[in-house]
């Protein structure tokens, strides 16, 4: 019985069904994020690292009877998975928080949103290297539309050097986020991640919280909603998704619907304030479109996939 996780691998090579449930995953994960933009901007005021302390703790409380009620995976976890583990947590949870609310007190929103939305491009390299594979010059270029649509759809700003730099790790933690999962998504699955990394988060935030001069004080109304659709939409339901999808698509194909976030959380605060998209919002929204239709491989048949060792348990969400 093997005691080590098999080196990353791209997931198996998509079907027709296969790669239409990833995207939609991948697509209502973004979605999400991309809408929740005012109700994150409700909970701002809360003292930082102390909301994040709940929100994450709130979500754990969900999440890990969930992955409980799945079973033990085959043997425990391993040196390298618990790394692995930590690493996400510490970047693609706690890390990429405190970068964006530093960033955007640095640097315009737009700016922030312009270099996030860097990602997919980052994925589209990152992604096959990682996994050993050449990156497809066909991604790339879809990549590339997303990235110039989310910056046309986002606008542009201005900002210091410590913004830009902050954007610039935030957007290293929003890769982060999915890369280190890809290893072990094949053993413990979508569900036993997102636990395990959100009660991993929890006592970085706290502790973070115990050390900040900010009082720690009952939330509002108002923030008590926003800390709910956080904890348990933002990251229950959207962590799911997300990660379900990087077991049926590879993480440059997924990366992709990255680009639904300016895209929606435009659209969403159209809507909310009754003021029509601009031109150059509407040719952002038309370039990640046709990039989301340029993007997604074509099924093959009948080919071999890697065989996965006999400890490897395939997630069913």
């Amino acid at each position: 019985m093997p005691t080590t996780v098999p080196a990353p691998t791209a997931p198996p090579a998509p079907t027709s069904a296969r790669a239409a449930a990833g995207s939609l995953q991948a697509a209502a994960a973004m979605t999400m994020l991309g809408c929740s933009t005012g109700v994150t901007a409700a909970f701002s005021s809360y003292p930082v690292a102390a909301g994040q302390a709940l929100r994450y703790a709130l979500a754990a409380a969900v999440l890990l009877p969930l992955a409980r009620r799945q079973g033990r995976p085959a043997g425990r976890l391993t040196a390298r998975e618990l790394t692995l583990l930590l690493a996400l947590a510490a970047t693609g949870l706690f890390a990429f928080n405190l970068l964006m609310v530093t960033a955007l007190r640095h640097t315009d929103p737009a700016v922030v949103g312009s270099i996030v939305g860097c990602t997919p491009l980052l994925l589209g390299v990152l992604g096959p290297l990682l996994a050993r594979r050449r990156p497809a010059a066909r991604l790339l270029a879809a990549a590339g539309l997303v990235v110039v649509g989310a910056a046309l759809t986002q606008g542009f700003g201005s900002g210091d050097t410590a913004g830009l730099l902050c954007a610039a790790g935030t957007l290293l933690c929003e890769a982060a986020f999915s890369l280190l999962a890809v290893p072990l998504l094949p053993r413990l699955g979508p569900v036993r991640v997102s636990a395990y990394t959100t009660a991993l988060a929890v006592p970085l935030f706290a502790a973070t919280a115990a050390l900040s001069p900010a009082v720690l004080r009952p939330p509002t109304g108002t923030e008590l909603l926003a800390l709910l659709y956080l904890a348990l939409v933002m990251t229950c339901v959207a962590f799911l998704l997300w990660y379900s999808a990087l077991t049926r698509l590879t993480p440059e194909h997924a990366g992709l619907f990255g680009g639904l976030i300016p895209l929606t959380a435009t659209l969403s605060g159209a809507v909310l304030t009754a003021t029509a998209p601009t031109p150059l919002q509407l040719l952002g929204a038309t370039l990640v479109t046709a990039a989301l239709l340029l993007g997604p491989p074509r099924p093959t048949r009948n080919r071999p996939t890697q065989h996965q060792p006999a400890t490897t348990q395939h997630p069913t969400t």
